[in-house]
C-alpha cells in the first residue's frame, strides 16, 4: 500500500496525446510540402514520404512493447488513496510539456519539402499514426485484463519536456493496475462514452 498515495495517468493516455498533433502538424507540412517542387520533385518526395510515413508508423507502434509487457505483468493494484489523473489532465500536459518539440518538428518538416516535398510532413503523419496503433494495442491488453494501466505522475515529469513523460522512461519503475471502470477513459485510451461511466 502506498502512504499518502500517489497521483497516477493511464499510460495509454500518455501514448496517445502525442497522436493527434504529429498527425495535424504532419498533414498541414506536407500540404504545404507538396506546393514546393523541391530539389527532387514533387513525384519523388511524395512515394518517399510515403515509404517514411509506413515505416514510422510501424516502429512508433512496436517499439518498447517487450517493456510495456514486462510492467504491465508486474502492476500493482492501485492504493485506495491513489489519485487518478483525469485523461484532459494527462493529455494537456503531455501536449504542454512537448510544445517546443512539436513546434521543432513541424517547423524540420516545412524545411525538409526544399529538398525533398511533403515526406517530412509525412513522417510525422506517420508518427502519430504509429502513437493511435500503440494506444490501440495497449486498449486490446486492458480489455483481455480487464484492469486498466496506470503509471505514477511524479515518475513522468523526468520524460521529454519535462512535463508529460514517457511511460516506459527510465524513471517508470512499474505500472499499476484498476478496474476496467475506473477513471474517465476507456481502454486505449480514448474519451469514454457518458453511457458507459459508473
Amino acid at each position: 500500500m502506498v502512504r499518502g498515495g500517489q497521483g497516477l495517468a493511464r499510460v495509454a493516455c500518455v501514448v496517445r496525446a502525442g497522436a493527434a498533433p504529429l498527425w495535424w502538424l504532419g498533414v498541414f507540412a506536407a500540404g504545404i510540402g507538396v506546393l514546393v517542387p523541391g530539389l527532387t520533385g514533387r513525384r519523388i518526395g511524395v512515394m518517399a514520404g510515403a515509404v517514411l510515413f509506413i515505416l514510422a508508423a510501424a516502429l512508433v507502434a512496436y517499439a518498447r512493447r517487450g517493456r510495456y509487457v514486462a510492467l504491465a505483468r508486474g502492476a500493482a493494484r492501485a492504493a485506495k488513496q491513489d489519485v487518478l489523473q483525469d485523461r484532459a489532465v494527462t493529455v494537456r500536459n503531455w501536449r504542454r510539456g512537448h510544445r517546443w518539440w512539436l513546434l521543432l518538428a513541424f517547423l524540420t518538416a516545412l524545411g525538409g519539402s526544399f529538398a525533398v516535398p511533403a515526406a517530412g510532413g509525412m513522417l510525422l503523419a506517420g508518427c502519430g499514426v504509429g502513437l493511435w496503433l500503440k494506444a490501440a494495442w495497449l486498449g486490446r491488453r486492458e480489455r483481455a485484463a480487464e484492469e486498466l494501466l496506470w503509471v505514477r505522475v511524479d515518475w513522468l515529469s523526468g520524460g521529454l519536456g519535462g512535463g508529460g513523460g514517457r511511460p516506459v522512461g527510465k524513471a517508470v519503475k512499474a505500472f499499476r493496475s484498476t478496474g476496467i471502470a475506473a477513471g474517465d477513459a476507456a481502454p486505449g485510451g480514448s474519451r469514454r462514452r457518458t453511457a458507459a461511466l459508473v
